[in-house]
Protein backbone atom coordinates (compact mmCIF):
# COMPACT_ATOMS: atom_id res chain seq x y z
CA UNK A 1 0.00 0.00 0.00
CA UNK A 2 1.29 3.49 -1.42
CA UNK A 3 2.22 6.01 1.59
CA UNK A 4 -0.58 8.36 1.77
CA UNK A 5 0.62 12.10 1.22
CA UNK A 6 -0.55 14.73 4.10
CA UNK A 7 -3.15 16.35 1.54
CA UNK A 8 -4.05 20.17 3.29
CA UNK A 9 -8.13 20.64 3.30
CA UNK A 10 -8.46 23.23 0.32
CA UNK A 11 -7.05 20.49 -1.86
CA UNK A 12 -8.58 17.33 -1.00
CA UNK A 13 -11.64 18.21 -2.77
CA UNK A 14 -9.60 18.21 -6.46
CA UNK A 15 -7.70 14.66 -4.53
CA UNK A 16 -11.26 13.28 -4.52
CA UNK A 17 -12.25 14.24 -8.07
CA UNK A 18 -9.33 13.01 -10.22
CA UNK A 19 -8.70 9.99 -7.93
CA UNK A 20 -9.45 6.47 -10.01
CA UNK A 21 -11.96 4.70 -8.71
CA UNK A 22 -14.62 2.36 -8.63
CA UNK A 23 -18.69 2.34 -8.60
CA UNK A 24 -20.24 -1.12 -7.03
CA UNK A 25 -23.33 0.11 -6.39
CA UNK A 26 -25.79 2.04 -8.95
CA UNK A 27 -28.80 1.25 -9.89
CA UNK A 28 -29.31 2.09 -12.80
CA UNK A 29 -32.80 2.82 -13.52
CA UNK A 30 -31.82 5.22 -10.48
CA UNK A 31 -29.40 7.69 -12.93
CA UNK A 32 -32.66 8.34 -15.14
CA UNK A 33 -32.73 12.60 -14.90
CA UNK A 34 -36.25 14.22 -15.37
CA UNK A 35 -34.70 15.29 -18.83
CA UNK A 36 -34.34 11.56 -20.28
CA UNK A 37 -37.43 10.52 -18.44
CA UNK A 38 -39.37 13.27 -20.57
CA UNK A 39 -37.52 12.62 -23.92
CA UNK A 40 -37.97 8.81 -23.61
CA UNK A 41 -41.53 9.37 -22.57
CA UNK A 42 -42.12 11.49 -25.92
CA UNK A 43 -40.08 9.01 -28.28
CA UNK A 44 -42.46 6.36 -27.26
CA UNK A 45 -46.01 7.82 -26.86
CA UNK A 46 -46.07 7.01 -22.89
CA UNK A 47 -48.05 9.51 -20.59
CA UNK A 48 -46.42 10.43 -17.45
CA UNK A 49 -47.99 12.20 -14.35
CA UNK A 50 -45.75 15.49 -14.55
CA UNK A 51 -46.57 18.51 -16.83
CA UNK A 52 -42.90 19.27 -16.88
CA UNK A 53 -38.81 18.62 -15.80
CA UNK A 54 -39.21 20.81 -12.89
CA UNK A 55 -42.19 19.47 -11.51
CA UNK A 56 -40.93 16.02 -11.39
CA UNK A 57 -38.02 17.32 -9.90
CA UNK A 58 -40.13 18.50 -7.08
CA UNK A 59 -41.46 15.07 -6.89
CA UNK A 60 -38.41 13.86 -5.33
CA UNK A 61 -39.34 14.62 -1.65
CA UNK A 62 -38.71 11.30 -0.48
CA UNK A 63 -39.73 10.38 3.60
CA UNK A 64 -38.33 6.92 3.23
CA UNK A 65 -37.70 3.92 1.21
CA UNK A 66 -41.00 3.54 -0.25
CA UNK A 67 -41.73 6.84 -0.62
CA UNK A 68 -38.73 6.95 -3.02
CA UNK A 69 -39.86 3.27 -4.84
CA UNK A 70 -42.95 4.52 -5.43
CA UNK A 71 -41.32 6.93 -8.05
CA UNK A 72 -39.05 5.39 -8.96
CA UNK A 73 -41.07 2.96 -10.41
CA UNK A 74 -43.14 5.46 -12.52
CA UNK A 75 -40.18 6.93 -13.80
CA UNK A 76 -38.88 3.53 -15.15
CA UNK A 77 -42.33 3.46 -17.31
CA UNK A 78 -40.53 4.98 -20.13
CA UNK A 79 -38.36 2.57 -20.72
CA UNK A 80 -39.61 -0.06 -24.03
CA UNK A 81 -36.86 -0.49 -26.42
CA UNK A 82 -33.28 -1.56 -26.03
CA UNK A 83 -32.60 1.21 -27.39
CA UNK A 84 -34.16 3.46 -23.98
CA UNK A 85 -31.87 1.42 -21.77
CA UNK A 86 -28.85 1.87 -23.75
CA UNK A 87 -29.25 5.86 -24.07
CA UNK A 88 -30.00 5.65 -19.99
CA UNK A 89 -26.71 3.48 -19.56
CA UNK A 90 -24.74 5.74 -21.72
CA UNK A 91 -25.78 8.90 -19.89
CA UNK A 92 -23.97 7.32 -16.80
CA UNK A 93 -21.38 6.13 -18.22
CA UNK A 94 -20.21 9.06 -19.56
CA UNK A 95 -20.90 10.74 -15.85
CA UNK A 96 -18.78 7.79 -14.57
CA UNK A 97 -15.78 8.72 -16.99
CA UNK A 98 -16.30 12.05 -15.84
CA UNK A 99 -15.71 11.02 -12.17
CA UNK A 100 -12.92 8.53 -12.89
CA UNK A 101 -14.50 5.69 -12.41
CA UNK A 102 -12.86 3.14 -13.99
CA UNK A 103 -15.05 0.09 -13.13
CA UNK A 104 -19.14 0.06 -12.48
CA UNK A 105 -20.55 -2.50 -11.42
CA UNK A 106 -24.15 -1.60 -12.32
CA UNK A 107 -27.54 -2.68 -10.96
CA UNK A 108 -30.71 -3.41 -12.98
CA UNK A 109 -34.29 -4.62 -11.77
CA UNK A 110 -35.62 -6.74 -14.92
CA UNK A 111 -38.59 -7.24 -13.21
CA UNK A 112 -39.62 -3.45 -13.43
CA UNK A 113 -39.81 -4.00 -16.92
CA UNK A 114 -40.76 -8.01 -17.62
CA UNK A 115 -43.86 -6.80 -15.53
CA UNK A 116 -44.13 -4.25 -18.11
CA UNK A 117 -44.29 -6.45 -21.02
CA UNK A 118 -40.75 -5.56 -22.02
CA UNK A 119 -38.85 -8.68 -22.88
CA UNK A 120 -35.78 -9.52 -20.83
CA UNK A 121 -33.70 -9.80 -24.22
CA UNK A 122 -34.67 -6.23 -24.36
CA UNK A 123 -33.23 -5.01 -21.11
CA UNK A 124 -30.04 -6.96 -21.50
CA UNK A 125 -29.08 -6.20 -24.98
CA UNK A 126 -29.30 -2.35 -24.60
CA UNK A 127 -27.92 -2.38 -21.42
CA UNK A 128 -25.14 -4.61 -22.17
CA UNK A 129 -24.33 -2.32 -25.31
CA UNK A 130 -23.69 0.46 -23.29
CA UNK A 131 -21.36 -1.68 -20.72
CA UNK A 132 -19.20 -2.77 -24.15
CA UNK A 133 -19.46 0.70 -25.78
CA UNK A 134 -17.84 2.03 -22.51
CA UNK A 135 -14.64 0.36 -23.31
CA UNK A 136 -13.67 3.27 -25.96
CA UNK A 137 -14.42 6.13 -22.69
CA UNK A 138 -12.13 3.86 -20.46
CA UNK A 139 -14.62 2.64 -18.10
CA UNK A 140 -14.97 -1.04 -16.92
CA UNK A 141 -18.29 -1.68 -16.51
CA UNK A 142 -20.12 -5.03 -15.87
CA UNK A 143 -23.73 -6.26 -15.09
CA UNK A 144 -25.27 -7.31 -12.04
CA UNK A 145 -29.41 -8.67 -12.59
CA UNK A 146 -31.13 -8.13 -8.80
CA UNK A 147 -34.57 -9.04 -7.15
CA UNK A 148 -36.83 -7.35 -6.16
CA UNK A 149 -37.73 -8.74 -2.59
CA UNK A 150 -40.88 -7.25 -2.13
CA UNK A 151 -41.87 -9.85 -5.16
CA UNK A 152 -41.65 -13.53 -4.47
CA UNK A 153 -39.02 -16.08 -4.86
CA UNK A 154 -40.89 -17.75 -7.21
CA UNK A 155 -41.29 -14.35 -9.52
CA UNK A 156 -36.96 -14.61 -8.88
CA UNK A 157 -36.41 -17.79 -10.05
CA UNK A 158 -38.30 -16.97 -13.24
CA UNK A 159 -36.66 -14.32 -13.59
CA UNK A 160 -33.69 -15.72 -13.51
CA UNK A 161 -34.71 -18.48 -15.77
CA UNK A 162 -35.42 -15.89 -18.30
CA UNK A 163 -31.77 -14.20 -17.80
CA UNK A 164 -29.87 -17.21 -18.31
CA UNK A 165 -29.79 -17.47 -21.66
CA UNK A 166 -28.18 -14.13 -21.33
CA UNK A 167 -25.43 -15.30 -18.81
CA UNK A 168 -22.67 -14.40 -20.60
CA UNK A 169 -24.10 -10.55 -20.11
CA UNK A 170 -24.36 -10.47 -16.40
CA UNK A 171 -22.00 -11.24 -13.99
CA UNK A 172 -24.19 -11.63 -10.69
CA UNK A 173 -26.77 -11.46 -8.46
CA UNK A 174 -28.36 -9.18 -5.90
CA UNK A 175 -31.33 -7.97 -3.82
CA UNK A 176 -32.81 -4.75 -3.58
CA UNK A 177 -36.35 -3.17 -3.13
CA UNK A 178 -37.94 -3.18 0.22
CA UNK A 179 -36.09 -3.92 2.74
CA UNK A 180 -37.51 -3.92 5.81
CA UNK A 181 -39.96 -6.99 6.03
CA UNK A 182 -38.14 -9.11 3.66
CA UNK A 183 -35.41 -10.94 5.24
CA UNK A 184 -32.63 -12.44 2.88
CA UNK A 185 -33.61 -15.80 3.90
CA UNK A 186 -37.06 -15.53 1.78
CA UNK A 187 -34.65 -15.95 -1.35
CA UNK A 188 -32.10 -18.70 -0.01
CA UNK A 189 -33.37 -21.28 -3.05
CA UNK A 190 -32.85 -18.86 -5.99
CA UNK A 191 -29.26 -17.93 -4.60
CA UNK A 192 -28.49 -21.44 -3.86
CA UNK A 193 -29.79 -22.06 -7.75
CA UNK A 194 -27.40 -18.51 -8.43
CA UNK A 195 -23.96 -20.19 -6.53
CA UNK A 196 -24.43 -23.16 -8.92
CA UNK A 197 -24.31 -21.27 -12.40
CA UNK A 198 -21.14 -19.55 -10.92
CA UNK A 199 -22.85 -16.30 -10.71
CA UNK A 200 -21.31 -13.80 -8.01
CA UNK A 201 -23.79 -13.18 -5.43
CA UNK A 202 -24.71 -9.44 -3.26
CA UNK A 203 -27.73 -8.16 -1.47
CA UNK A 204 -28.93 -5.16 0.44
CA UNK A 205 -28.86 -5.35 3.88
CA UNK A 206 -28.56 -3.54 6.84
CA UNK A 207 -29.65 -0.06 5.45
CA UNK A 208 -33.40 -0.03 6.91
CA UNK A 209 -33.24 -3.53 8.42
CA UNK A 210 -31.65 -4.68 11.30
CA UNK A 211 -27.82 -6.57 11.54
CA UNK A 212 -29.86 -9.75 11.67
CA UNK A 213 -30.33 -9.15 7.85
CA UNK A 214 -26.80 -8.58 7.17
CA UNK A 215 -26.14 -12.20 9.01
CA UNK A 216 -28.50 -13.90 6.95
CA UNK A 217 -27.49 -12.46 3.68
CA UNK A 218 -23.86 -14.07 4.51
CA UNK A 219 -25.25 -17.31 6.39
CA UNK A 220 -27.99 -17.95 4.40
CA UNK A 221 -27.66 -16.53 0.58
CA UNK A 222 -23.78 -16.69 1.38
CA UNK A 223 -22.82 -13.14 -0.50
CA UNK A 224 -19.87 -11.53 -0.86
CA UNK A 225 -20.55 -8.08 -0.81
CA UNK A 226 -23.04 -6.29 1.84
CA UNK A 227 -24.75 -3.43 -0.14
CA UNK A 228 -25.14 -0.65 2.51
CA UNK A 229 -24.63 -2.11 5.87
CA UNK A 230 -25.13 0.57 7.82
CA UNK A 231 -26.63 -1.20 10.56
CA UNK A 232 -24.15 -2.94 11.04
CA UNK A 233 -22.62 -0.68 13.84
CA UNK A 234 -25.32 -2.03 15.84
CA UNK A 235 -24.12 -5.30 16.51
CA UNK A 236 -20.03 -5.31 17.97
CA UNK A 237 -20.01 -9.24 16.58
CA UNK A 238 -21.06 -8.55 13.26
CA UNK A 239 -18.70 -5.61 12.78
CA UNK A 240 -15.84 -7.83 14.30
CA UNK A 241 -16.52 -10.21 11.28
CA UNK A 242 -16.80 -7.69 8.18
CA UNK A 243 -13.33 -6.14 9.42
CA UNK A 244 -11.94 -10.13 9.57
CA UNK A 245 -13.21 -11.33 7.01
CA UNK A 246 -12.88 -8.12 4.52
CA UNK A 247 -16.69 -8.02 3.35
CA UNK A 248 -16.98 -4.91 1.29
CA UNK A 249 -19.57 -2.68 1.86
CA UNK A 250 -21.32 -0.57 -0.36
CA UNK A 251 -22.28 2.25 1.43
CA UNK A 252 -24.25 5.18 -0.03
CA UNK A 253 -24.09 8.35 1.88
CA UNK A 254 -26.67 10.76 -0.37
CA UNK A 255 -28.97 8.14 -0.10
CA UNK A 256 -28.69 7.19 3.37
CA UNK A 257 -29.47 11.15 4.38
CA UNK A 258 -32.22 11.90 1.25
CA UNK A 259 -33.62 8.37 2.41
CA UNK A 260 -33.30 9.92 6.40
CA UNK A 261 -31.06 6.88 7.54
CA UNK A 262 -29.05 9.46 8.81
CA UNK A 263 -30.83 12.91 9.84
CA UNK A 264 -27.75 14.80 8.93
CA UNK A 265 -24.43 14.08 6.91
CA UNK A 266 -22.60 15.07 9.18
CA UNK A 267 -24.04 11.99 11.82
CA UNK A 268 -23.42 9.68 8.42
CA UNK A 269 -20.95 6.49 10.52
CA UNK A 270 -18.54 6.00 7.66
CA UNK A 271 -15.93 7.03 9.61
CA UNK A 272 -16.68 4.19 12.36
CA UNK A 273 -17.05 2.23 10.03
CA UNK A 274 -13.36 2.71 8.24
CA UNK A 275 -11.96 3.12 11.72
CA UNK A 276 -13.33 -0.47 12.80
CA UNK A 277 -11.34 -1.48 9.64
CA UNK A 278 -14.35 -2.77 7.66
CA UNK A 279 -14.02 -2.66 3.76
CA UNK A 280 -16.51 0.41 3.45
CA UNK A 281 -16.58 1.85 0.06
CA UNK A 282 -18.70 4.89 -1.31
CA UNK A 283 -21.20 4.28 -3.95
CA UNK A 284 -24.00 6.85 -5.41
CA UNK A 285 -27.06 4.33 -5.32
CA UNK A 286 -30.27 6.27 -7.34
CA UNK A 287 -27.80 9.37 -7.83
CA UNK A 288 -30.73 11.28 -10.30
CA UNK A 289 -33.00 11.06 -7.12
CA UNK A 290 -30.39 11.27 -4.37
CA UNK A 291 -29.10 14.06 -5.12
CA UNK A 292 -25.32 13.03 -6.68
CA UNK A 293 -23.00 11.13 -8.75
CA UNK A 294 -20.11 9.16 -7.56
CA UNK A 295 -17.84 12.44 -6.81
CA UNK A 296 -20.89 14.40 -5.38
CA UNK A 297 -21.14 11.67 -2.43
CA UNK A 298 -17.32 11.84 -2.23
CA UNK A 299 -17.66 15.68 -2.11
CA UNK A 300 -20.25 16.16 0.33
CA UNK A 301 -19.68 13.71 2.81
CA UNK A 302 -15.67 14.55 3.34
CA UNK A 303 -16.84 18.34 3.74
CA UNK A 304 -19.52 17.17 6.29
CA UNK A 305 -17.61 14.59 8.36
CA UNK A 306 -14.14 15.64 8.00
CA UNK A 307 -12.49 13.04 6.47
CA UNK A 308 -9.09 13.13 5.11
CA UNK A 309 -6.77 11.69 2.28
CA UNK A 310 -5.76 8.65 4.07
CA UNK A 311 -9.42 7.73 3.96
CA UNK A 312 -10.06 8.37 0.52
CA UNK A 313 -6.83 6.50 -0.13
CA UNK A 314 -8.99 3.91 1.76
CA UNK A 315 -12.27 3.94 0.37
CA UNK A 316 -10.94 3.98 -3.51
CA UNK A 317 -8.29 1.30 -2.36
CA UNK A 318 -11.11 -0.73 -0.97
CA UNK A 319 -13.29 0.21 -4.03
CA UNK A 320 -10.96 -1.85 -6.42
CA UNK A 321 -10.17 -4.69 -4.05
CA UNK A 322 -14.31 -5.44 -3.70
CA UNK A 323 -14.83 -5.36 -7.13
CA UNK A 324 -15.53 -8.52 -9.26
CA UNK A 325 -12.38 -7.83 -11.75
CA UNK A 326 -10.10 -10.08 -12.55
CA UNK A 327 -6.86 -9.98 -9.82
CA UNK A 328 -4.62 -8.40 -13.09
CA UNK A 329 -6.47 -5.66 -13.70
CA UNK A 330 -7.37 -4.52 -10.12
CA UNK A 331 -3.74 -4.56 -9.68
CA UNK A 332 -3.33 -2.24 -12.77
CA UNK A 333 -6.44 -0.06 -11.12
CA UNK A 334 -4.00 -0.13 -7.94
CA UNK A 335 -1.13 1.40 -9.90
CA UNK A 336 -3.55 3.94 -11.23
CA UNK A 337 -4.40 4.99 -7.59
CA UNK A 338 -0.90 5.19 -6.33
CA UNK A 339 -0.01 7.33 -9.36
CA UNK A 340 -2.64 9.68 -8.49
CA UNK A 341 -2.20 9.86 -4.93
CA UNK A 342 2.02 10.14 -5.21
CA UNK A 343 1.34 13.37 -7.69
CA UNK A 344 -1.25 14.80 -4.39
Amino acid sequence: MTAVPHVPLDRLPALLAAMPKAELHIHIEGSLEPELIFRLAQRNGVAIPYASVEELRRAYAFTNLQSFLDIYYAGASVLLQAQDFYDMAWAYLQKAKADNVLRAEIFFDPQTHTARGVAMETVIDGLYRACQDAKRIGVDAELILCFLRHLSEEGAFDTLEQALPFRDKFIGVGLDSSEVGHPPEKFARVFAKCRQQGLHLVAHAGEEGPPAYIWSALDVLKVERIDHGVQSTKDPALMKRLAQERIPLTVCPLSNLKLCVFPRLEQHNLRELLDAGLAATVNSDDPAYFGGYLNDNFLQTFAATGLDAQHAYRLARNSFEGSFAPPSRKRDYMAQLDAAFAKA
